[in-house]
C-alpha cells in the first residue's frame, strides 16, 4: 500500500514537473513564434468579442495558425478579458505575443482629419461628410468660429457629431486661455468679439509672419472708428463664406450686408470663419505699427501703409501685377 501511494506521489510530481516545464518553457516559445502571415492585414475585433471568438477570427484570416494557443495566452494573461474593440493592423509575420499585446492596449489604426485654419463651419462638415470611416448624421450645426481647425487622430467609427463637440471643446479652452493673457486697451471687451476679429485675420492672410500686422491694421482702425473694409467679409454675407473663384464685383461691395465691413462700422455680428490658436494669438498681441492699410505684393503677402495716399502707391503697384499676370495667362493659352 505504501509502495502505491509512493508511485502516485511520484507520478502526480512528475506530471506537475512536465506541466511547469511546458508553462516556463514550452508556451512562452511558441507565444513569441513568428506567425503565418505572409503581408499586414487589417483586423477587425467587434464590440464584445472574447479571446475565443477572436481566436478564431485570428485563424480564419491566417495570422495564427491555432487557436488554442491564443486562448492559452488569454488564460495565462493577468488581463484576459481586456482586449479592445476596435480596427487593427497586424504586421506580417507578428507573433502571438505582439497580436495579443496590439489588442490588450488597444493599438488601434487611427485616421488622421486635418481642419485648415480659415474654413467655415459649412466647409468643415462638407469635409467630415466625405471620411467614409467617420459615421452618424450632424444634427446640430455649431456656431461659425467656434470649432477648433487642427490635425485630429480618430478611430474608425468616430461619431461626426462628438468630432464636432471635440472641436468646440479645444476652441473654447484656447480662446479661454489666450484671452487671459491678452495685451491692455485692446479695442474690443469680450473673448466673442476677439474671436470674430481673428476670423478676419485668419482670411485676410496665409503668411505666419504677417498675422500681427494684419491684426494690427485692423484695431487701428477699430480705434479710429474706421471701417475695417475687408474683402472676405462681403463674400461671407454674399454666400457664407464660400470661394467665389474670381475677384469682387463693384456691384458685390456695394451691397449691404450683416457682413460687409465697407458698410458697417465695428465688427460684424458673427466670425465668418474658424480661425487657428495663431490668428487669436495675433488679434490679442497685435504689432505695434500705426499702419492702417494693406495690399497684395504679387508674392502671397501683402505691403502695409500708413496714409491712403501711401496705399494707393501700393494698389498701383499691384494693379500693375495683375495686368501682367492676366496678359501672360493669355499669351499662354493663345
Amino acid at each position: 500500500m505504501l509502495r502505491a501511494f509512493l508511485v502516485l506521489i511520484i507520478i502526480i510530481t512528475l506530471f506537475l514537473a512536465s506541466g511547469l516545464y511546458v508553462y516556463d518553457r514550452v508556451l512562452p516559445v511558441k507565444f513569441a513564434e513568428a506567425g503565418p502571415l505572409e503581408t499586414e492585414i487589417i483586423f477587425v475585433v467587434k464590440p464584445g468579442a472574447g479571446v475565443n471568438s477572436i481566436a478564431a477570427e485570428l485563424v480564419k484570416v491566417g495570422a495564427i495558425e491555432h487557436e488554442i494557443l491564443f486562448r492559452l495566452k488569454g488564460r495565462l494573461s493577468h488581463d484576459a478579458g481586456g482586449l479592445k474593440a476596435g480596427e487593427y493592423s497586424i504586421d506580417a509575420n507578428a507573433s502571438i505575443d505582439q497580436i495579443f499585446e496590439k489588442l490588450q492596449k488597444a493599438k488601434v489604426i487611427q485616421y488622421a482629419v486635418t481642419i485648415a485654419e480659415g474654413l467655415t463651419v459649412r466647409a468643415i462638415i462638407r469635409q467630415l461628410q466625405q471620411y467614409e470611416f467617420l459615421t452618424g448624421d450632424i444634427t446640430v450645426i455649431p456656431p461659425e468660429g467656434s470649432l477648433h481647425p487642427e490635425t485630429w487622430h480618430v478611430i474608425r467609427g468616430t461619431d461626426r457629431q462628438d468630432m464636432l463637440r471635440r472641436m468646440q471643446t479645444s476652441q473654447s479652452k484656447i480662446l479661454a486661455e489666450l484671452w487671459k493673457d491678452r495685451d491692455p486697451d485692446l479695442p474690443f471687451s469680450t473673448p466673442a468679439q476677439a474671436l470674430i476679429l481673428a476670423s478676419i485675420v485668419e482670411r485676410e492672410t496665409g503668411v505666419s509672419m504677417e498675422r500681427e500686422r494684419v491684426a494690427a491694421v485692423f484695431v487701428n482702425r477699430l480705434r479710429k472708428g474706421m471701417r475695417l473694409d475687408s474683402d472676405p467679409t462681403i463674400i461671407y454675407g454674399l454666400n457664407g463664406g464660400e470661394p467665389l473663384g474670381r475677384g469682387l464685383r463693384r456691384s458685390e461691395i456695394d451691397r449691404k450686408t450683416a457682413w460687409n465691413t465697407y458698410h458697417i462700422r465695428g465688427l460684424p455680428p458673427t466670425p465668418i470663419s474658424n480661425p487657428g490658436r495663431a490668428a487669436i494669438w495675433a488679434t490679442l498681441h497685435p504689432a505695434k505699427t500705426r499702419d492702417l492699410y494693406f495690399v497684395a505684393d504679387g508674392t502671397g503677402g501683402h505691403v502695409f501703409a500708413k496714409t491712403y495716399a501711401g496705399h494707393l502707391v501700393n494698389v498701383a503697384k499691384w494693379r500693375r501685377i495683375e495686368r501682367k499676370r492676366k496678359r501672360e495667362a493669355k499669351a499662354n493659352r493663345e
